[in-house]
């Protein structure tokens, strides 16, 4: 099992960015998926981004706007997201699945963080 662990969360204003970062407690492969989520107080849990060996998923809500990057050296995946708006602000989780196809279902993976929470408001 992999330990992972969210930081980068906090207050922003409309249009502003945050970076979350996503530390595993072990190196992990290729084979290994991490994914991005979230979710809302009253909503369901939504796949935000993935990153794998050979694939990447945005979900439409936030393309163009973040971008997804993995550094195999330091364990940690990263979430860069720039113009953020109100409707973006929700608990977000980092998870891990074993393979190397990405999802947006979160009933795939193996691994959670226990999120961060992330505000967008003026």
């Amino acid at each position: 099992q992999v330990e992972l662990v969210e930081s980068g969360g906090g207050l922003v204003q409309p249009g502003g960015s945050l970076r979350l970062s996503c530390a595993a407690s072990r190196f992990t492969s290729v084979h290994y998926a991490i994914g991005w989520f979230r979710q809302a107080p009253g909503k369901a849990r939504e796949g935000v981004s993935c990153i794998s060996n050979d694939s990447y998923y945005y979900a439409d809500s936030v393309k163009g706007r973040f971008a997804i990057s993995r550094d195999y050296a330091r364990h940690t995946a990263y979430l860069q997201m720039n113009s953020l708006k109100p409707e973006d602000t929700a608990v977000y989780y980092c998870a891990g699945k074993r393979g190397i196809s990405c999802t947006d279902h979160f009933w795939s993976y193996d691994d959670w963080g226990p999120g961060t929470q992330v505000t967008v408001s003026s």
